[in-house]
Parts: structure tokens; sequence; C-alpha cells
């Protein structure tokens, strides 16, 4: 188990520490929940703060641990420990064991609703407020999670390269991968994903041996047409969205997912517009249904949702309800299928009205930009990427020598 650096968040009734646990709530870690949530009560108590616990990246939770959390909150029945973010099987251990200091809720939005607010306001102001520091809320955490994911992925390959190359210690395998990254225009994570992945070097000399020469960028109308550079990720993939929403103007969001490998190919939220705070928490990353877009990848065909109110799994699904928050009604998710055939990622479209569906023309403009966005895909894995990973071969003298002097 391991825990964030707590956020601490104004509120209309001061102060609410958010801490965020990670890792198996197990018989092994009760000693170190219990002397987190002491620290964490003891501190919110002093400062007559709330607190709340983000479970979203916990994957397990014992009766033990659960013991461990009855004996610290018991006496809190009538300020609750606010839990958010629990998946299906904590969820479920949670409600069965009844905590009497705890209060289960889907999101951050639905927890602080439940506060009372101790300034005489109307109902209006009071949820228009609520509403906004929510959504500052769930920004902040989103980051939170995003960054914490991040130096887990950075931290494995860190050692990795370490072990590999016999490198001084952490700190000269960090600056090899920043070197790498900066070099290759190359975001760290996708770095360390990569050397996570990645067979071990096949030489001393070179990362792959029998790698063929470089290919150009595949000759499609998306690079064509918006005249970008193929290299500059971040251009490319906000040229896909832009030119999503612009095929389908009718769409009032879209959201583009990549897989990354490291992850089980899992689906990592890359770029997306329109969309509530809410709903990127729970698609920040996707590990299967009932995600629209887990759907799409896992078919390897479109898959649409004319209501999402009407959807039997994705309606009572915290993910779902995000979206009826935010008026998303209908989704359209397109996979983006490989020349050979692997998926990569996926393109999703919202509509506020239920029923919609595509034109034939939306509909071919929809499927050759996916094809368009995973043919790029498909080559800067295999130039970019790789020209990276043989950048950090061909380097790691230049870290290693430091531990002969």
């Amino acid at each position: 188990m391991t825990s964030r650096r707590p956020l601490s968040v104004r509120t209309a009734t001061g102060l609410t520490t958010v801490v965020c646990l990670s890792g198996a709530l197990d018989p092994d870690t009760s000693s170190d929940l219990a002397r987190e949530l002491r620290q964490h009560l003891d501190q919110a108590g002093r400062h007559e703060q709330r607190l709340v616990l983000d479970l979203t990246a916990v994957e397990s939770l014992s009766i033990a641990a659960c013991k461990t959390l009855r004996l610290a909150t018991d006496h809190l029945a009538h300020s609750p420990v606010l839990v958010v973010g629990a998946g299906p099987a904590v969820r479920t251990v949670l409600e069965h064991r009844k905590l009497t200091g705890v209060r289960v809720h889907d999101t951050l939005a639905a927890a602080l609703a439940t506060l009372p607010d101790t300034v005489p306001d109307t109902t209006a102001h009071r949820t228009a407020r609520l509403t906004h520091e929510a959504d500052d809320l769930r920004d902040e955490v989103f980051g939170l999670r995003a960054r914490a994911r991040t130096r887990s992925m950075i931290g494995v390959a860190q050692g990795i390269l370490l072990a590999r190359y016999e490198l001084p210690g952490p700190d000269a395998a960090f600056t090899l991968l920043r070197e790498g990254s900066q070099r290759h225009n190359l975001p760290l994570r996708v770095l360390a994903s990569a050397v996570v992945t990645a067979p071990p070097p096949q030489s001393g000399t070179r990362w792959f041996t029998a790698r063929s020469a470089h290919l150009p960028p595949p000759n499609t109308g998306l690079l064509r047409g918006y005249g970008i550079d193929a290299h500059d990720r971040r251009q490319v993939l906000t040229a896909a969205l832009h030119e999503a929403m612009t095929v389908l103007s009718d769409a009032k969001a879209a959201e583009l997912h990549l897989t990354d490998p490291a992850q089980g190919d899992a689906l990592v939220l890359e770029q997306h517009q329109g969309l509530g705070a809410a709903y990127l928490d729970q698609a920040a990353l996707v590990t299967g249904p009932p995600y629209v877009c887990a759907r799409a990848q896992r078919l390897h065909e479109p898959v649409s949702v004319p209501d999402v109110a009407a959807d039997p799994d994705l309606r009572l699904h915290p993910a779902g309800r995000a979206l009826l928050a935010i008026d998303s009604r209908a989704l359209v998710s397109v996979p983006l299928i490989t020349p050979d055939g692997r998926c990569t990622g996926t393109l999703t479209l919202h509509w506020t009205k239920p029923g919609t569906w595509l034109t034939d023309e939306q509909d071919h403009a929809l499927h050759v930009l996916a094809a368009d966005t995973a043919a790029w895909r498909s080559w800067y894995r295999r130039t970019v990427v790789l020209d990276a990973l043989e950048y950090l071969h061909q380097h790691r003298e230049t870290h290693a020598s430091s531990r002969a002097r």
C-alpha cells in the first residue's frame, strides 16, 4: 500500500483533505494503513477538516484492512470519513462490513454535496459553488493520479536500466531516460513503457539488430491535411481530435485513447475536448467494459450506445452516471486498427441527444480518420520509439562510467 501527498481543498464547510491510497490493502499492510489513517485523521481534526479517501487505485481490500478502518473511524459516525472512487470489488467489501464511520460515494462531487453548508445561502448559489469546488478538486486529484501512474512506470523502467547497464544509481537511470525523451521529443512515460515491454537488447552495439531501414511516415490525409510533423506526437493527436470534431460537427465532445502495452494494453486517455472533470476522472485509464471504448477495443469494430440512460451495463456504472451528469446521452466509439490488424486505441464521440446516428458520409470520414491515426501510431512505435530505445542503449556508457570514477 502507498499513499500520495494529501490535497487540501477549500469547500463550503472549510478545508477538505483528500488522501489517495493505492495498491493492495491486505493484512500485511494493515499497520501502514493504521498509521496513515491516524496521521491524516489527527491532522484533519486539528484543523477542523473533513477527510476524503480516494480508493481509485486500490486493487483489493481485506477483512483485516476493514477492521483497521473500523477501529480508526468508528467514533466518526456524525462526521464520517468520505470514501470515493472505490472499484466494484472494494465497494462491495466496504458496504458489506457496514462501517459506521465511513460513507461511500461514487464521485468527489457526490461526496462534497453531502457536506453541510455552514453559511446561509440560496440553493442555487450553494449548488454552483459546490460544483465549482468539486470540479477544482477533481482536476487536482485527476492530475495526482496521472502523476502517480507515470511515476510508477518510470520507476520500473529505472530499475530495469539500473540492473541492465550497472548504472551507479536511480538518478543516473532517470537522467538517461530523460535525455532519451528530450532527444526524440517523446513523453517520458511513453519511453518508460517501451523500456518495460521491449525485449532485452540483442547486441552490445544495437538494441534491435534485425531492424530494417527507417520507413517514411504514412501518406495519410490527416498528416497531409494539417501539414504537421509526424514525429510530433502531441501535434498529431491534437489534430486527430480536432478533425473528429470538425467532421462530426454536431458532436458535443470527443476523447482519444491509446493502448499502453506496459499496462496490459489498457486504454490511456491522451486527448479530450468538451468533457467534464467527473467523467475524465473515470476515463483516464480504461481496463475493460462497460466503457464504450473498451467494448470497441475488444470487438475490433465500432460500438454505438444510442442512449446511455438505457444501457443496462453503463447506466449503473460510475462512468455512466458521470456521462449523464454532463448530459452526454449517446456515444460512438471507433477502434484504431493498424494495417496489421491490431487495435492501438479508440476514438469516441459524444452527443447530448439520445438516438444520434451518423450519416453515411460521417461514418466513412470517421473510419478514414481512425485508420489514418492507427497507421501513424504503428509507424511512430516502429520508428520514433525504437530510435529512443537505441539512444538509451548507445549512451549507457556515459552514465555507467561514473561508477568507476
